[in-house]
């Protein structure tokens, strides 16, 4: 357990952020000072449940956050304050439908097998002007942008800092590039469990979103802030792991070089695939990104069917290598905790059920058929959530107090936009 006291005496923090996501993804905070923070952190910061979406009500007891000082973050650029993501819970008990428990008991039940999900993800996103109306370099007009020198050096003071933070983080970042889109950028950092990535997921949108505010800029992680452009995908890279520091993806003499185990995984995920879009593509303008659709670019980059391939990314399940699966579905509207939760429940249903996912499909899904009895994906949110409400193995996997504060709210959400 952090020493709280001493961590800002020997760090320089004067203030902690005690933080959580709410169910519709949105971050929530209190600023606790230095001289407060252990007595804090050990009795839970005071939240009213019903003012975050949480599908509370107005009377409902106070909401309490724990901070977990594994994820203590020191802000780059605001160094005398550091970030805590924090566990909730309410009347002593911890509250089901918070994103980050919700992700938490899809670990525990890995490792009741002795598995342990890493990921990685890749976090899209536009950088616009200050009003966020259009792309803020207009000299980024290129019908093909993808990988423009030229594009990303222009952005080169904002990317540098980025990188900066996060090597400063210890995330391991290892590159950065112009996305698919005018105005849409990417960085990656090396993949870690799925809580700690997680957790850096939610921390990367603040700390992008600000340090872009900084520069004048605005930014946005839409799915599809643009209709003749690319989406913002936030494409999910998977492998279990056993107690002994294997990967248990890895199998040399299995096809593509994936084991049996990842087979069953890539299976839970593909059968289960129409109720994760509740999930992994949450807004209506997720299903604008998602299937054929025409770009200045020539390709959505997004899947429509619901398939795998090896190293083709016209598929909803890709296979780079011989180590992990990537989950193209997931857009940049994804709740970071409940992305992970999601496809980890669904991946584990499974392999509980020995599933076999059938041959893999090699074709060019933007320009051709899929095989006969390829199902698609949904085509509206409300289709979404119709499907997770139908699913009646996920929402068990993840709770039925979750699943129902969730449907809720994203229906309520869903008729208000």
């Amino acid at each position: 357990m952090t020493d709280l006291a001493r961590y800002a005496s020997s760090h320089g923090i004067r203030h902690f952020l005690f933080s959580f996501c709410d169910l519709l993804g949105v971050q929530r905070a209190k600023l606790v000072p230095a001289a407060a923070a252990a007595e804090l952190a050990r009795s839970g910061a005071g939240f009213a449940g019903f003012a975050a979406w949480l599908d509370l009500s107005a009377a409902a007891a106070d909401v309490l956050a724990l901070p977990d000082p594994r994820s203590l973050m020191r802000l780059p650029w605001q160094p005398q304050v550091a970030w805590m993501a924090a566990d909730l819970v309410q009347n002593g008990a911890p509250l089901e439908q918070s994103p980050r428990r919700v992700l938490q008991r899809q670990i525990a039940r890995a490792a009741e097998r002795g598995l342990e999900l890493r990921s990685g993800v890749e976090a899209e996103f536009f950088l616009l002007d200050g009003e966020g109306a259009r792309v803020a370099d207009r000299r980024d007009n290129q019908r093909k942008p993808c990988y423009d020198q030229r594009a990303l050096m222009r952005r080169y003071p904002l990317i540098a800092a980025l990188l900066e933070a996060m090597e400063e983080l210890g995330w391991g970042p290892y590159q950065a590039d112009h996305e698919d889109a005018n105005g849409q950028f990417e960085l990656n950092w090396t993949y870690s469990d799925a809580l700690t990535t997680a957790d850096r997921h939610a921390f990367f949108r603040v700390m992008a979103a600000t340090l872009a505010e900084q520069a004048g800029l605005s930014l946005s992680f839409d799915p599809k802030p643009f209709a003749d452009l690319t989406g913002n995908g936030a494409h999910l890279h998977c492998s279990l792991w056993d107690g002994q520091g294997s990967n248990r993806f890895h199998d040399p003499a299995g096809p593509l070089g994936l084991s049996p185990l990842a087979y069953q995984f890539l299976a839970g995920v593909l059968s289960h695939a129409q109720a994760l879009c509740a999930f992994t593509n949450p807004l209506p303008s997720s299903y604008q990104r998602l299937g054929p659709c025409v770009t200045t670019s020539g390709a959505s980059w997004s899947p429509a069917w619901i398939s795998y391939g090896g190293n083709n990314r016209t598929n909803l399940v890709r296979i780079p290598d011989d180590q992990r699966v990537e989950i193209r579905l997931p857009d940049g509207g994804a709740n970071p905790y409940l992305l992970q939760a999601a496809v980890l429940a669904a991946g584990l249903n499974g392999i509980e059920r020995q599933l076999l996912p059938g041959p893999r499909c090699d074709l060019d899904l933007n320009l051709e058929e899929p095989p006969a009895g390829t199902a698609q994906l949904p085509t509206s949110l409300a289709e979404a959530l119709d499907c997770l409400a139908a699913d009646d193995l996920l929402r068990h996997s993840l709770g039925a107090t979750f699943c129902h504060s969730y449907l809720e709210l994203m229906r309520r959400a869903s008729l208000e936009s």
